[in-house]
């Protein structure tokens, strides 16, 4: 069992899903406001700092996460990566968001690109975090 983490491939992963999460929202945008039911005016203007910092953090607390696990899974490979990001996403975040979005009453649309970007973030991360190694 491994049990050190590579920091180094924590934050490289951690900034990769967070610039993927800007990309996302970049591409997808106009489509969630409207299933959030926001016109593109009402979202103009400065980014607010404390979600960007919020999520930044989520970023690096969530990279660590799967680090750790992967450490433990023994499997710090890209294969092994995607595979337990695979799996994390499927066990906890797609039900997670889903069951929460349902009940607060979101479209699917907005639960479909809201679970799409944490699939792609966490991929991204496990490849990452994988291709470092430990």
């Amino acid at each position: 069992m491994q049990s050190s983490v590579n920091y180094l491939a924590v934050v490289v992963a951690a900034v990769a899903g967070f610039l993927l999460g800007w990309g996302w929202y970049t591409v997808f945008g106009k489509v969630w406001m409207a299933g959030l039911g926001k016109k593109k005016e009402e979202c103009d203007g400065s980014m607010p700092v404390r979600p960007l910092i919020i999520a930044g953090i989520a970023c690096l607390a969530m990279a660590y996460m799967l680090a750790g696990l992967m450490g433990h899974l023994s499997d710090v490979t890209i294969r092994g990566g995607i595979i337990s990001a695979i799996f994390v996403w499927l066990g906890f975040v797609l039900t997670t968001t889903a069951t929460n979005q349902a009940f607060e009453g979101m479209k699917p649309v907005v639960t479909a690109i809201d679970v799409g970007h944490w699939l792609a973030v966490l991929v991204v991360m496990g490849a990452i975090i994988g291709a470092f190694g430990v």
